[in-house]
């Protein structure tokens, strides 16, 4: 079968390979989209960044060369011997983590986890085999494309309920990029009230608007700070950094109420520096998030199937496996136009 295979920075590899055993608790899907993932970019222009090189992983047993993809969603084809609750033809999502926790209720990513897709093969491919308990049944009638947003999406829902958002709240998110979009959509879910986005991009902002929120900032063209402060005296109630920079990890306490609180959803490539005391003269508290418990994964899902949260504004692009270097990650990294590009993997557009 045809796969995208990371081989370092810069080499990621379109080619032929042979689908791994089948397992007795894993089912095989066949992969229909595959969303390119901001991680996904940060393998390929730096990496490796969690895909294991010196050693197979400890929870997946993968090494590099790996296919990535852990944005994805299909049919199930074959199903192993010890497989329960799933039967072939059903349509799936994929809960791409895997963690230490001793049980499924217990899932907690802060326990130690990886990635199908990072850490063992995933869904840039044709072909891929999952385990049972990392698969979501999705109705046969909900396009498969969407499918493929759940996994960011819960990115974003895992970070409003880190951030404590209550119904009626102020909103600052910095960072209008796919994840960035998806937290004023799934802030809008929850109830928030006034939702701005700050980013450099325009064309960014106005995806921003279609997902939820209310007001834009062009950071390059005003104080985002100040105009923030305008637009809800004080500060607001909750703010997001979703950029991954000094600058922005800096707005987004300033533009915090005292006693509000900012959450870390990006994922920083470098130490940043800051004054403890823009914390300490406004009690503003700071948490971080990453990636999603198994619970938060159900619950993105069902808002999506349901229609209470709205994810298909994000998809800007769609593109053949064959493409995925040139239309995908070179895309990404120099069209900030571009948020969510799904891989078809299939060529249906189900």
């Amino acid at each position: 079968m045809k796969a995208a295979v990371w081989h370092g920075a810069k080499d990621i590899r379109v080619k032929d390979v042979d689908l791994k055993p089948l397992q007795d608790n894993e089912v095989t899907v066949k992969v229909a989209w595959t969303g390119i993932c901001g991680t996904d970019l940060h393998e390929y222009l730096e990496g490796p960044v969690y895909v294991p090189t010196d050693g197979p992983d400890p929870l997946l047993g993968g090494q590099a060369p790996i296919t990535l993809g852990h944005e994805f969603a299909g049919v199930i084809e074959r199903i192993g011997k010890k497989v329960t609750n799933y039967q072939i033809g059903d349509h799936v999502a994929i809960n791409p983590t895997v963690t230490n926790a001793d049980r499924p209720s217990d899932i907690d990513v802060y326990s130690g986890y990886s990635f199908i897709g990072l850490a063992s093969d995933g869904g840039f491919a044709s072909h891929a085999n999952i385990p049972e308990d990392n698969l979501v049944r999705l109705p046969k009638d909900f396009p498969l494309r969407l499918g493929a947003v759940i996994e960011p999406a819960a990115v974003a829902v895992q970070a409003i309920k880190r951030n404590g958002l209550t119904f009626g709240q102020n909103v600052a998110i910095f960072g209008a990029g796919p994840i960035g979009c998806l937290v004023a959509a799934a802030a809008k879910a929850a109830g928030a009230n006034r939702i701005i986005i700050c980013d450099l991009s325009p064309q960014r902002l106005t995806k921003a608007l279609e997902l939820g929120a209310t007001d834009t900032i062009n950071s390059g063209e005003q104080d985002p700070v100040q105009r923030i402060k305008e637009l809800v005296p004080g500060g607001v109630d909750a703010s997001f950094e979703v950029a991954g920079v000094q600058v922005t990890f800096n707005q987004a306490i300033l533009a915090t109420k005292p006693l509000g609180t900012m959450t870390l959803v990006s994922i920083f490539g470098h130490p940043i520096e800051f004054n403890p005391m823009i914390l300490t003269n406004t009690g503003v508290k700071i948490t971080s998030t990453i990636a999603y418990s198994q619970a938060t994964f159900l619950e993105t899902a069902e808002l999506i199937t349901k229609g209470s949260l709205q994810v298909e504004p994000v998809i800007t692009k769609e593109i053949p496996l064959d493409d995925i270097v040139t239309d995908g990650f070179e895309a990404l990294t120099t069209d900030k136009s571009q948020a969510k590009i799904l891989v078809n993997l299939d060529g249906l557009n189900n």
